[in-house]
């Protein structure tokens, strides 16, 4: 029984799991962006557009994430 197959295999089970963690918070955060931007313009519909940037810039950081993830493996 050799050590080293099983060693690459535990290391490419591994590198899959960060990246699907990873994809899954930031799936998480935007569900939860969306649920909490859409509660503010229910709240203050004149603030609409100042939400709406700032929804999307922080859904464009929280998907980021899963970037840093894919790009650090490779």
């Amino acid at each position: 029984m050799n050590i080293i197959p099983m060693v690459a295999e535990a290391a490419g089970i591994t590198g899959n799991l960060h990246i699907g963690l990873a994809a899954l918070g930031a799936a998480l955060g935007v569900g939860i962006i969306g649920m909490k931007a859409s509660e503010a313009v229910g709240r203050n519909p004149g603030a609409a557009t100042q939400i709406l940037v700032q929804a999307i810039l922080s859904t464009a950081f929280a998907e980021g994430i899963v970037f840093f993830a894919i790009f650090l493996t490779k």
